[in-house]
């Protein structure tokens, strides 16, 4: 007689910040691969790592080493093989990565708007508003829409913002919608539209990178790639490519689906809000030419005042 025997389950390590919206991403990607392939979660291991970004708060990310303080510790524990995969935000995984690490899958992008937090909509900000991010995004826009209002630095994570705006160190504060939803956190704030306030690039999209060179880890990940989101993200960090576009950089861009076409737009703004450039741009789902044009439309048609946030090393 015969006796036959299982192979057992795999066992994968995920790799992931510690803060609480990053912990609910990894558990989302975990849970995700665990029913994409019929195994028990337990299987996928989550190793949690408080990242350089989480440690310093008191300053702008631009000023202290960019998207790199979100990966680099993780990016070293999947480099020497200590994790398998790490789970990132999209939006803050820098433009140019090593070539040693892949892109292993893109999760259905979320609620691509931002929230605003302590008034119904920006015009009904209070005149002289003191309004608090660390985006130099969402500070053009506002001060673009509303010149009157004063930016203040806020960083930290979902709870420690709000308790910033509590404390009366600002009058409002935006947040994402996507993040709160993870965070159960839904009955917050007022969503902005995102035709008129265009979201970050990669905005609301979890991604997952493993080793470029490790064929089981990604044929693993491949059972949760969402194509769709796939061709949004890699265009929208296409357009980042082409702008030279670095922390400092004020990008918001939209992109939507047309059948088998993406729909771009994007703009460009001086950071104090005096100068806007948009554009928009139709091209074949997975064809980054579109985007590159559309970047360089843009900074053809800017100011000094604009360009010279731009055009440097992408992060």
């Amino acid at each position: 007689m015969t006796t036959q025997t299982t192979a057992p389950n795999p066992r994968f390590r995920l790799g992931t910040r510690r803060s609480p919206l990053a912990m609910a991403q990894a558990e989302e990607a975990r849970d995700r691969l665990a029913k994409a392939h019929g195994i028990n979660p337990a299987h996928i291991e989550i190793v949690a790592v408080t990242a350089s970004g989480d440690r310093i708060q008191d300053r702008a990310l631009a000023e202290i080493g960019g998207k790199a303080l979100w990966t680099k510790e993780l990016d070293a524990w999947l480099a020497e093989g200590e994790i398998d995969f790490s789970v990132h935000s999209a939006k803050d995984v820098e433009t140019l990565r090593p070539e040693i690490f892949a892109i292993g899958a893109v999760l259905p992008r979320a609620d691509v708007r931002d929230v605003l937090v302590g008034a119904a909509s920006i015009a009904a900000l209070p005149s002289g508003a003191v309004v608090g991010t660390s985006a130099p995004r969402r500070a053009a826009q506002l001060l673009h829409a509303r010149p009157d209002c004063k930016v203040v630095t806020f960083r930290g994570n979902v709870a420690t913002r709000l308790a910033k705006l509590a404390a009366g160190e600002a009058d409002a504060t935006f947040l994402a919608a996507a993040g709160l939803k993870r965070l159960g956190e839904t009955g917050t704030g007022h969503p902005l539209d995102e035709e008129d306030w265009l979201p970050a690039p990669a905005q609301a999209a979890i991604l997952i990178e493993c080793r470029a060179d490790d064929t089981r880890t990604a044929a693993f990940l491949s059972a949760i790639d969402d194509a769709p989101s796939r061709a949004a993200v890699l265009a929208e960090r296409a357009l980042l490519e082409g702008l030279g576009g670095n922390c400092h950089s004020p990008i918001a861009v939209l992109t939507r689906h047309e059948g088998e076409q993406l729909h771009m737009r994007a703009a460009i703004y001086a950071p104090d809000g005096g100068e806007r450039i948009e554009g928009e741009v139709r091209f074949a789902s997975g064809d980054l030419k579109g985007p590159a044009d559309l970047a360089a439309d843009l900074l053809s048609r800017a100011s000094p005042a604009v360009t010279v946030h731009f055009t440097g090393p992408p992060t």
